[in-house]
């Protein structure tokens, strides 16, 4: 399995469309993706990836604390917000953005987990829009989607891979007013489809000395190690082993993760190990010397210890801790720790 389908596979997107709108110049709205519209539509979830995929017209889209951050769409263009922020779009950024919850509030008490139809602006210029979000049971710090843009586009009608899933999306939006049997996981599905496509798309546009974990996945020796990695986590690692198995000396792998990265091999690796410990603690009533082993430690005691090297406390004490940790504190406490110092390999 490759590295993207292993975090992407570890978050468990669930996708959902929200809403079928059509707006007319002059409009603007501010909102994001809440935990009263979630619930409409999915179970609770720590992280939101919000989208919107404009079928007609043109548009113009910012973080609401990032004026800075505007940038243009086009029809067939996606537009995407990882982290689930706050957001503004509109015909132009001049005009005063209403409230999307103001809008959505009555149509969701009409018609509860279902696309709603929306009509608003001053009548100009049309433009019109599928909104959507993925749910993701991401309470850690995953790599993929800690390491997107706050905001980003793709054009996916450049692309025959993405054309398909643009024109899917917007047909299975049109008949969701029709309650067609089954309507709902078609666009769940397509919303995962999109997201997956839309990583994809960001990777392979990745200038060529970019870093991170985006930039390491692309690269053909290291992008090999991380799938490696990901593939067989448990595996006992070394760097010669890893080396060999990729193509490259033991100096060279090791050097070009750092620069990519940040972080050498074996300390990416416990890491990941971590947090797929850190996961099953939350979702799940699994023993802690069950969950030592499924990420390839020996013993429970050595479990431990690497656990509160990385988190601050030991793994039962965490575990009894979830409930009074949000996504977003968890998420800041795994990222603190991945600047830490690397466990030490496995015993």
């Amino acid at each position: 399995m490759d590295a993207v389908s292993d975090v992407l596979r570890a978050v468990r997107l669930s996708g959902a469309v929200f809403l079928n709108g059509t707006f007319t110049a002059p409009w603007s709205l501010i909102g994001r993706t809440d935990a009263a519209l979630c619930a409409a539509y999915l179970p609770r979830s720590e992280r939101v990836v919000s989208y919107h995929l404009i079928i007609e017209g043109s548009c113009w889209a910012k973080l609401a604390n990032d004026p800075h951050s505007a940038i243009h769409l086009n029809a067939g263009e996606l537009l995407v917000i990882p982290q689930g922020e706050a957001h503004v779009m509109g015909s132009a950024m001049d005009v005063p953005p209403t409230p999307s919850e103001s809008l959505l509030a009555g149509l969701m008490a009409e018609t509860p987990g279902e696309v709603m139809t929306l009509s608003h602006g001053g009548g100009g210029a049309t433009t019109r829009i599928v909104c959507g979000f993925l749910a993701c049971d991401d309470t850690l710090s995953n790599p993929l989607l800690s390491s997107l843009p706050r905001l980003f586009k793709i054009d996916m009608r450049q692309d025959p891979r993405a054309a398909w899933l643009e024109s899917s999306l917007k047909f299975a939006a049109a008949e969701a007013g029709h309650s067609r049997p089954g309507g709902t996981i078609v666009l769940a599905r397509l919303s995962e489809l999109l997201f997956v496509e839309a990583a994809r798309s960001c990777i392979e546009a990745l200038p060529a000395d970019q870093t991170g974990w985006l930039a390491g996945v692309r690269d053909r020796y290291v992008g090999r190690a991380l799938s490696l990695l990901h593939a067989q986590s448990i595996h006992p690692w070394t760097v010669d082993e890893l080396a060999r198995k990729v193509g490259l000396s033991r100096s060279a792998l090791a050097q070009r993760f750092t620069d990519l990265l940040g972080q050498p091999p074996m300390q990416y690796l416990a890491r990941w190990r971590m947090q797929i410990a850190a996961h099953e603690l939350l979702i799940g009533s699994k023993s802690l010397a069950a969950i030592a082993e499924q990420i390839g430690y020996e013993s429970e005691a050595a479990f431990s210890r690497a656990f509160r090297r990385e988190f601050g406390m030991p793994p039962a004490s965490w575990r009894r801790s979830k409930g009074k940790l949000d996504g977003t504190a968890v998420s800041r406490q795994a990222s603190l720790s991945a600047s830490g110092i690397a466990s030490p390999p496995v015993q």
